[in-house]
């Protein structure tokens, strides 16, 4: 075994500034012998590092020992011998910087790493090692009694780069540090053991067809975990795997290009390359990675349309609807999208003014539309010379020749049965509203275009005139009066006319009559609205109390002009006189003052409007006025009339209000008779406790007074509306002498029973009935006649009380008393 010091100086002049070990793997190390000899200097410490070379004549393991060159020994101030001391210097017996292992290690041994060692080491196992930090004694471990540190797991450099520990050697008596904790690395050193990746892969591009070489599709990125600092382990090449000769790629930048010149979409619109990144520059052995690019040719517009055939004909009946498509042609073109669409235009020929041409935006065909009617008597065919053209020219590409495509189009009329034409299709006409029935109004005449001219038959539709206001002469065609009309009804008629062929119902014109009906005067001007007015008692003479209009229904050609005037039965009225404004209104003005409302509440005066008409109509219409008290600023504070005015909507008639007013009083009487009915059918009696009412019961035994509890029926008294009902059942049968004086109490007490039912205004329940009839012929008279008591006229005699039995003895023996005692 052979020592060395083995240095690295900086690349200057300076000190030393790091020393370097290297790595403890399988390397040749040519001439270490001839290696210069030198120490390294530290902060405060002076270390010798030692390379221990197993003898070898080329290539050996190395390990790494630390063995004193010079013996320096530390002494306390006491001068003996001891343990480390802060305040003395001395030399570091070992340092290292770092240490290197290589990851995926997959032996069954624990790697070794290196070789910690003290120069306070005597070999007799006083000292013990120690290490400490990331991974201590559970991914690395040491021997405590040599320093040999070991890996024991397989490491992963793209997991963690490095591990930073702590190392000490200790007195293994007494635990107390004999040197200075020192921190080194452990670095896991690269292999090759991941292969390229593309992360953004797989990829689509798209690029024009017929684009130059080199033109630039898209770039590929594939990324390597390994370390690209060492060797070449991350250094990627790339190459294409499919997809030549159309595309290339560049091998450092990925950039994948076309290779061919005029690639048609048309012929081939898309391509599948397969991209491959290579590690180690590309050389045997490395790893490598591969991805897919799908490459779509984009369409240009360098194909013309076409049509597939020169010439085209159609059929077209005459009976074609203007602005019906009569013909569909279709240039072919094989580019897609924008580039695709064309623009069609007839460029000659003799239909120019009958026909015209659309490009339908969904199919791209030509559209022949007609734009004037047909007649197969007037023309059998018509020829077009059309074009189509691509919308869109792309300039590169024009000297292939014109983007366009011509076509002969001939359209064939066939003949039809067509239906009967009137002419005009709509006519006007008018007649008198004073028209007899029967008069003529006008005619209408249809013929048959076709050759055969078949005899024409009229008649009105009937959904036109609903109300057979006209006919019409079947042959003819002349239109007469049905009904009276009335122009203020319907000033206008809307009728259809149908003309039918006498061969061939099936073929039926139709025209239009619009009849206005003139007006006569026939209407006389009334009132608009239904005046009422008002005037205050202290009303002075001469004011305005209204002012009236009129209208008429009538139609006047030069516009309205109405008279106002009072009848000839008030013109002569002392109260109120009218005034004619002479502009279609009057004023109706107090005559006199002083109204009093006591004596005339309301005042009816008759006014007739007349109008200027041929012969001149009049009516006579009727304004109330009523007399109010009002104050001082003459506001109304009441009138006879205020609550009707107040209760009825504006311009009611009285018609309406005499009408309104009746059903109101139904409707009042049928409520109050079903609540009349409702509260027949509820029971009287809702609680027992509160029942507490007083009624009369008719009872045909006496009572014994407040200690008898069995003369009374009280379940009677409970159920007073069941009482007539079980009354044969419940109660005894009254002696034959008693009861035509019982039916009359019985009588009079249901009546006022019932009128009590029937008063809506008594209280329902808790209530006090007074009964003035103690009954004529009874044999106690009164039982309540205390004046009795009182009065010295009193001729009445109680003899029989004595006759009711014990449960009256008392009674009879007071009322004996007192009897007595007035006798004497």
């Amino acid at each position: 075994m052979q020592l060395l010091s083995i240095t690295y100086r900086s690349t200057g002049d300076g000190p030393i500034s790091s020393c370097k070990l290297l790595p403890l793997t399988s390397f040749c190390w040519p001439r270490l012998l001839t290696s210069e000899m030198s120490f390294l200097r530290l902060p405060s410490m002076l270390t010798v590092i030692i390379l221990s070379l197993w003898e070898t004549s080329g290539c050996g393991a190395m390990t790494l020992n630390s063995t004193a060159l010079l013996q320096v020994s530390a002494r306390t101030r006491g001068g003996g011998a001891g343990v480390y001391s802060t305040q003395s210097r001395r030399r570091r017996s070992w340092v290292w910087n770092q240490f290197f292992v290589l990851e995926e290690y997959t032996g069954d041994e624990p790697l070794y790493i290196g070789k910690l060692h003290s120069d306070l080491d005597k070999g007799d196992g006083q000292v013990r090692y120690v290490l400490s930090g990331e991974g201590a004694m559970s991914i690395f471990s040491i021997d405590e009694d040599t320093g040999d540190i070991h890996t024991t797991k397989s490491l992963d450099r793209e997991q963690q780069a490095y591990y930073t520990l702590r190392a000490q050697a200790r007195d293994r008596n007494t635990n107390l540090p004999l040197e200075p904790e020192s921190q080194f690395i452990i670095k896991v050193q690269d292999i090759n053991d991941n292969e390229p990746k593309f992360l953004d892969g797989p990829y689509v591009a798209r690029v024009a067809e017929r684009s130059p070489v080199g033109t630039s599709v898209l770039t590929v990125v594939a990324t390597d975990a390994d370390d690209p600092t060492y060797g070449n382990s991350a250094h990627l090449v790339y190459s294409i795997l499919q997809g030549q000769p159309y595309f290339s790629v560049e091998p450092k930048s990925g950039v994948v290009r076309t290779a061919l010149p005029d690639m048609d979409r048309e012929l081939r619109d898309h391509y599948l390359l397969v991209i491959q990144a290579k590690d180690m520059i590309g050389q045997m052995g490395g790893l490598s990675g591969t991805t897919t690019v799908t490459v779509m040719l984009t369409d240009v517009n360098d194909n013309p349309p076409r049509f597939p055939r020169k010439s085209y004909q159609f059929s077209v009946p005459e009976s074609t609807l203007v602005s019906a498509v009569v013909a569909k042609i279709k240039a072919l073109d094989a580019d897609a999208g924008p580039n695709a669409e064309m623009d069609y235009r007839i460029l000659d020929g003799d239909g120019l003014g009958t026909f015209r041409m659309l490009t339908d935006p969904h199919t791209q065909e030509g559209l022949v539309i007609l734009i004037k009617t047909l007649d197969f008597e007037t023309k059998t065919s018509y020829a077009l010379r059309v074009e189509a053209s691509n919308r869109y020219m792309d300039t590169r590409f024009l000297s292939a020749g014109p983007f366009s495509d011509v076509a002969t189009v001939r359209l064939q009329v066939e003949d039809v049965n067509e239906p009967p034409c009137f002419s005009p299709r709509i006519s006007q006409m008018a007649v008198s509203e004073a028209a007899p029935v029967g008069t003529e109004v006008g005619s209408v005449s249809a013929h048959d275009p076709d050759a055969s001219n078949c005899p024409i038959r009229y008649a009105i539709d009937r959904k036109s005139d609903v109300e057979n206001y006209f006919d019409i002469d079947r042959q003819s065609g002349v239109i007469r009066t049905s009904r009276r009309l009335d122009r203020e009804l319907s000033a206008l008629h809307n009728i259809t006319v149908l003309a039918t062929e006498s061969l061939d119902h099936s073929q039926v014109g139709k025209a239009v009559v619009l009849v206005s009906v003139t007006d006569v005067n026939d209407n006389a001007p009334s009132f608009p609205v239904e005046y009422q007015t008002s005037v205050c008692e202290d009303a002075q003479p001469g004011q305005i109390i209204v002012t009236l209009s009129a209208v008429d229904l009538d139609e006047a050609k030069n516009g309205h002009h109405f008279l106002f005037s009072l009848a000839a039965k008030a013109a002569w009225n002392q109260s109120f006189v009218l005034r004619d404004n002479n502009d279609n209104t009057a004023s109706v003005l107090t005559w006199r003052a002083g109204f009093l409302q006591r004596e005339r509440p309301l005042y009816f005066l008759p006014v007739v409007i007349s109008d200027c008409g041929t012969p001149p109509l009049s009516s006579t219409n009727t304004l109330t006025v009523t007399v109010c008290e009002c104050d001082l600023h003459g506001n109304r504070r009441s009138c006879v009339q205020e609550m009707s005015a107040l209760l009825l909507p504006e311009g009611l008639s009285l018609a309406a209000v005499v009408l309104l007013t009746g059903l109101l009083t139904l409707l009042g009487v049928a409520m109050v008779t079903g609540a009349i009915r409702r509260r027949r059918k509820e029971p009287l009696i809702i609680d027992d406790e509160r029942d507490v009412r007083e009624n009369i019961v008719c009872y045909d035994d006496e009572g014994g007074g407040e200690e008898d509890t069995e003369a009374f029926d009280m379940f009677t008294l409970r159920h007073l509306n069941e009482t007539k009902r079980s009354y044969h059942v419940t109660a005894p049968e009254p002696p034959p002498s008693r009861e035509d004086k019982h039916q009359l109490f019985q009588e009079f007490i249901e009546d006022r029973l019932r009128e009590a039912n029937l008063d809506m205004t008594a209280p329902p329940f808790d209530s006090v009935q007074t009964y003035a009839l103690e009954g004529s012929g009874s044999a106690a008279v009164s039982l309540s006649s205390f004046s009795s008591l009182t009065s010295l006229e009193s001729e009445q005699s109680y003899h029989f009380l004595s006759e009711w039995g014990p449960k009256f003895r008392k009674l009879a023996e007071l009322y004996k008393d007192r009897e007595g005692g007035g006798a004497s």
